[in-house]
């Protein structure tokens, strides 16, 4: 059979992976990126990039665990590379610190990070207002120069980039053998998840040049996040929330809580604003499915569904979303094979 043609549909950090393990594990198909929004407007241009996992409460651990390995991996290789600037990518070392000591005092990924242990008495003098703490070291990609990176390495493999706002996955029917939705938020129209709901986010971009460790409330509200040329600020966890106008006591709220986790940061300078819907469910979707229409079968892959954990688990979903759609391959050549017959 000719090629198999297969749309990804979503340009966000989890769109743009997924395009690239595909094309990594299956190079006989040929793959079209389809989206509404390419970097700088996606979801992940907002998103700090942290590796820190978010836990996802239907997902077994161990699978989540090798989410996050498989994306460590690949993102410590790069930050060990000459292209590590150009993508954005670099260990930072820093604090998680909580006002009690949490019933999980070695998190599942502790082992994972590098050099993870408990806070020093000395230490935890730095938060007054906190009793216990782990520090470690991990890596943060800065977006967008990571998203544009993607598309860079997308783009010499030979794919094809489109905007357009795909309204149906039927729509692609008739161009496409395959298609992977990695819809983020989109999602909730594009197929209807009602289990996906939006979790908003608003953080702050400021320059403050000084702070080289990331600090984090390990309620994950609060947190300061050091990248190349600006620090992120923040943040908000705002369930069902659709606006993406940002709330300026929100602003002066997470500024407040950021100066008292580090109050050197009452000097920061040019200060930037933004909000990010997080495509937030129950686990993350990932699997296949066939849809079908008066007896027209459509192949389909899903991955989305990451919450605010996207970048933490982004290259080790997009290789399981790969292999998914290995097996679609597989079963289209199977039944050409047996149609010859």
């Amino acid at each position: 059979m000719a090629a198999p043609k297969v749309a990804v549909v979503g340009a966000g950090v989890i769109g743009l992976s997924t395009a690239l393990c595909i094309v990594e594990t299956c190079p006989s198909c040929s793959v079209t990126v389809l989206s509404e929004q390419f970097s700088p407007n996606t979801t992940g241009d907002v998103a700090a990039g942290m590796l820190i996992p978010h836990t996802y409460p239907g997902t077994p651990v161990h699978v989540q665990k090798q989410w996050f390995k498989e994306t460590f991996t690949y993102l410590f290789a790069i930050s060990n590379s000459a292209e590590a600037s150009e993508a954005g990518i670099h260990l930072v070392s820093g604090w998680q610190v909580f006002k009690s000591p949490p019933k999980e005092k070695l998190p599942f990924w502790s082992d994972v990070v590098l050099g993870f242990r408990p806070m020093s008495e000395a230490e935890l003098q730095k938060f007054p207002q906190h009793q216990f703490g782990q520090a470690f070291t991990t890596l943060k990609c800065d977006c967008p120069p990571y998203l544009l990176w993607l598309e860079k390495r997308l783009k010499a493999t030979g794919v094809q980039m489109y905007t357009r706002k795909v309204a149906d996955l039927w729509e692609l029917h008739s161009e496409y053998d395959i298609v992977v939705n990695c819809a983020g938020i989109g999602a909730h129209q594009l197929v209807g998840d009602k289990k996906l709901f939006p979790v908003r986010g608003q953080i702050l971009q400021v320059h403050a040049p000084w702070v080289k460790n990331f600090i984090r409330d390990g309620d994950g509200l609060t947190y300061i996040y050091p990248g190349i040329h600006r620090v992120t600020l923040g943040g908000t966890r705002e369930k069902e929330s659709w606006s993406l106008s940002p709330d300026p006591g929100t602003t002066k709220d997470i500024f407040d809580r950021c100066c008292s986790l580090e109050p050197s940061l009452q000097e920061a300078q040019d200060i930037k604003v933004k909000v990010g819907l997080r495509p937030s469910r129950h686990c993350v979707r990932l699997q296949r499915e066939v849809l079908s229409q008066g007896g027209v079968k459509l192949l389909v892959v899903h991955n989305y569904g990451h919450g605010a954990g996207g970048f933490s688990v982004h290259r080790g979903t997009a290789k399981e979303a790969a292999h998914l759609v290995g097996e679609c391959i597989a079963a289209l050549q199977g039944s050409s094979s047996r149609a010859k017959l």
